[in-house]
């Protein structure tokens, strides 16, 4: 007889054992790893003006593939995503005092990046629909201290590029497109991360693919491809050798991805579209089972667009079915469902925002003669997303379990059980 008394009420769960961990690496990841252990040439990197400034063998392959996967014409692999997005505003020739417009929905490297140059993060709301930034409220915040938009393409949207792109040339602003969640989905068939002036992905563990750390720059500009790379690998040291002019924000940094990883990366780039098919079928599945269970808005997918789905992130009508977000969330945990998360980002209301404090105790960058005035990070400015944060999106983290079809047919159980029991929870 099955039991449909709720388990965070005594009754028995619906998933006993935990799903197993999402693992995108097998033997040929290891096979590729051990040839360059053996080889004993971990990094080939030289930081001066020197034949090995642009790595070894495996870095260049790996960029080679990648070029030709996202059909760009530059590709720069670096240790990190947030090295990669710490190069891409260098790259761009942020001033102390410019201003950037990053969505407040997103990782906190995408404003520390800004930050890190002396310049200012202006944060923009995103859409109730795609959670993506809302480009109405990147026009409200151009100001004449603008220099760039950042359009990140949160949980495997991706952003409404098109319109992006009008505004920023309207403006003459640049567009960093931040595809760290997103590698593989497509806007009007061409990738995502590929339409900004400068874009990339993020290679980290809990990625559709990863390298344990790392992350992929990508431009079509010849100029901004070669700051890139001056960025990466402590480029005041090679600018005289290369006969650069131009040395704005070529400082000494290490950013450099090893021969070990980009080995992997390889082999991990081979298996992107199969990840994210599966992904894709995934969140088909629990779409088709969950449409109907009442206030529940399940994710959309826009015309011409593709979702390759880092999360599958819901918004629950909390008045319509008279129970509260952190009520289900509890539910469905105690039905044995991990990775469920409540919200997702405020980035305006962190403290280094609210006290402006990031150099010193003084209340640089903000405070400098360069920096406008009256930035306003005060709670408010993002209705959607302090509203969506607050009260209504949940999400089940995709790249955190295998899910085969048991555990799927499991996961949609546990969701319809709670929500035939909603009147238990009031």
């Amino acid at each position: 007889m099955i039991d449909n008394k709720l388990a965070i009420h005594g009754g028995d769960k619906i998933i006993k054992n935990p799903f197993i961990k999402y693992n995108s690496l097998g033997s040929e990841e290891v096979e590729a790893a051990k040839k360059v252990v053996e080889s004993g040439v971990l990094s080939q990197f030289i930081g001066a003006d020197d034949r090995d400034f642009l790595g070894g063998e495996k870095v260049k392959e790996f960029e080679e593939l990648c070029k030709n996967y996202f059909n760009v014409k530059h590709v720069i692999s670096v240790n990190s995503w947030t090295s990669g997005l710490i190069a891409a505003v260098g790259a761009i020739g942020i001033e102390p005092g410019d201003e950037v417009i990053v969505p407040t929905w997103t990782m906190c490297a995408c404003p520390t990046s800004i930050i890190h140059w002396n310049a200012i993060p202006v944060f923009a709301d995103i859409e109730s629909e795609t959670f993506n930034i809302d480009p109405d409220s990147i026009i409200k915040n151009i100001t004449h201290k603008t220099k760039a938009i950042m359009a990140v393409d949160i949980f495997g949207h991706p952003s409404n590029m098109n319109v992006i792109r009008e505004i920023a040339d309207k403006h003459n602003l640049k567009v960093i497109s931040d595809a760290a969640q997103s590698p593989g989905s497509k806007y009007f068939n061409s990738y995502t991360g590929t339409l900004g002036d400068i874009g990339g992905y993020s290679l980290n563990y809990h990625k559709h693919i990863h390298t344990g750390e790392g992350g992929i720059l990508v431009t079509n500009d010849d100029l901004l491809a070669e700051k890139l790379r001056l960025i990466r690998n402590h480029g005041e040291a090679a600018v005289k050798g290369y006969n650069i002019k131009n040395i704005e924000n070529i400082i000494g940094y290490n950013f450099r991805l090893g021969e070990i990883e980009c080995a992997i990366g390889i082999e991990q780039l081979k298996k992107l579209k199969d990840l994210v098919d599966s992904r894709i079928k995934i969140a088909n599945t629990i779409t088709s089972e969950l449409n109907y269970l009442d206030g529940l808005q399940l994710p959309i997918v826009k015309e011409n667009c593709t979702h390759v789905y880092y999360s599958y992130s819901m918004k629950i009508n909390t008045t319509e079915i008279g129970v509260e977000r952190s009520q289900i969330a509890n539910a469905l945990a105690a039905e044995g469902l991990e990775g469920v998360a409540e919200g997702y980002a405020n980035l305006h209301l962190l403290p280094m925002y609210q006290k402006k404090i990031a150099y010193g105790s003084s209340g640089f960058p903000w405070n400098s003669e360069y920096a406008r005035k009256n930035i306003n990070y005060n709670k408010g400015i993002c209705p959607v997303a302090e509203n969506l944060h607050d009260n209504s999106l949940l999400s089940i983290e995709m790249c955190m379990h295998q899910l085969h079809d048991h555990d799927l047919e499991l996961l949609i159980k546990a969701f319809k059980k709670v929500w035939n029991n909603l009147d238990k929870l009031k």
